[in-house]
């Protein structure tokens, strides 16, 4: 089959890469069992026109047919094999073949012209390239209606006609190879995107699956760090804590540690199994955010000592359920941090909502926690911890800010935006003592 060649250059590949070779290979695979019978149809309806035409077997026709079962054995050794491999040297051996006997057959008997229709056919299909697909085309053409004009003999033939004949054939064969071979073109390489499309589509369904698998991950990740992980130092510290009251001799005192471990072994079993289930926090179950940041701070006094106080300033939100775990999920984070790192003594939860602060005069919900401790060191790197946070935010479409106050102590402020912002409610709850002052 042939390639799009340019104009002065060699034959370029067609489809994705792919040689000429290859696409004439493919192309007869698909199609080999088709030209196998139209050839043999051809080849049988030669043959009988022969034996008609001559009225008995004379030595001509003998030699015809015997040229013309040459043909079918070439074809069926040479063209097949050609066809199935896509061997360039084959396939031109074989046209080679087929124009020298195609020529010998009309000189034995005119009625062999019958064979041009599958040569001509042949000849485009084998031929790698435009340019060969003519030249091919011109010297079968030459050789059997020069052929013709010897058989019928040159004084009795007309010359006039025969050319005519010739060059009519001659376009037709062109015309129609030129076309049939753009339609296979533009098949082949309709065939070629096709294929870089579901190869592209694979590649983007095995990286989607990738980057779902990382996030998941990720997510999950975030959640044991927010939830699990701070649950078992809460119950490290307080076993800790009971140890050191038992030696002390002060029994009273490590039993309410050990009542605080079990209960945090609880509440820590129960998110473990939430997460499994991959149901909301615990805390936030049958129970408004501002409740869950009240129980989560008398939790935080409790094992620590530390007094914290939860306001509820301004408006009071309505944020949607996914923010509100994004919302307890940070409190969680910036607590264990305070935990870690601040040595506060207050701290303050503050849950509010702005109308017309957010982007495009939307409302926002807010969340500060403020502490009185040591404050941040502005060149400390972020850790895990605030780094699952800040991403949580973003994916919510909010904001965090973390910075140090001037009177001392950390600010950590997430902005979440708000669907609805109900009337002020005008009031605090506190937990843990009084707060600090925002």
């Amino acid at each position: 089959m042939t390639t799009a060649e340019a104009p002065d250059g060699p034959s370029r590949t067609t489809g994705a890469g792919r040689s000429p070779s290859a696409e004439r290979s493919a192309f007869w695979l698909r199609t080999l069992r088709g030209w196998d019978i139209a050839f043999y149809v051809m080849m049988a309806i030669g043959a009988l026109a022969v034996l008609l035409e001559s009225r008995g077997v004379a030595d001509g026709t003998r030699w015809a047919l015997l040229l013309m079962a040459v043909l079918v054995v070439a074809y069926t050794l040479i063209a097949r094999r050609a066809a199935r491999t896509g061997s360039r040297g084959l396939a031109l051996v074989y046209l080679a073949v087929l124009i020298a006997l195609a020529t010998g057959i009309v000189l034995l008997d005119t009625v062999g012209t019958i064979l041009l229709f599958i040569a001509y056919s042949q000849i485009w299909f084998f031929a790698d390239s435009r340019r060969l697909g003519v030249l091919l085309s011109l010297v079968l053409t030459v050789g059997v209606f020069g052929a013709l004009v010897v058989a019928v003999g040159p004084d009795r033939a007309d010359l006039p006609s025969a050319i005519t004949q010739g060059a009519i054939a001659l376009a037709f064969a062109v015309l129609l190879g030129l076309w049939i071979t753009n339609v296979a073109e533009q098949s082949e390489e309709r065939a070629a995107l096709i294929e870089q499309l579901e190869a592209a589509q694979a590649e983007l369904g095995r990286s989607q699956h990738a980057a779902g698998v990382t996030a998941e991950r990720e997510r999950m990740a975030r959640e044991i760090h927010d939830t699990l992980a701070q649950g078992f130092t809460s119950v490290i510290m307080l076993a800790q804590t009971a140890s050191s009251d038992l030696r002390r001799g002060r029994p009273d005192q490590a039993a309410e540690r050990l009542q605080l471990v079990e209960r945090t072994a609880r509440d820590n079993l129960a998110e473990a199994r939430a997460l499994v289930a991959a149901f909301s926090p615990v805390g936030l179950e049958g129970s408004t955010l501002a409740e869950a940041l009240a129980r989560l701070a008398s939790r935080f006094t409790q094992e620590t000592g530390v007094r914290v106080e939860v306001v509820l300033r301004h408006a009071a939100a309505t944020p949607s359920r996914d923010q509100e775990v994004i919302l307890l999920r940070a409190a969680q984070e910036a607590l264990a941090n305070v935990r870690r790192h601040a040595h506060a003594r207050h701290v303050q939860l503050v849950l509010g909502a702005e109308p017309g602060a957010g982007r495009e005069g939307g409302a926002v919900v807010n969340l500060e926690v403020v502490d009185d401790g040591r404050g941040i060191d502005p060149g400390a790197t972020e850790g895990f911890g605030l780094r699952g946070m800040r991403e949580r935010v973003t994916s919510g479409g909010g904001e965090v800010a973390v910075s140090p106050r001037a009177e001392g102590g950390t600010r950590v402020r997430v902005t979440l935006p708000a669907d609805d912002v109900a009337p002020d409610v005008g009031g605090a709850g506190g937990a843990g003592g009084a707060g600090v002052p925002a």
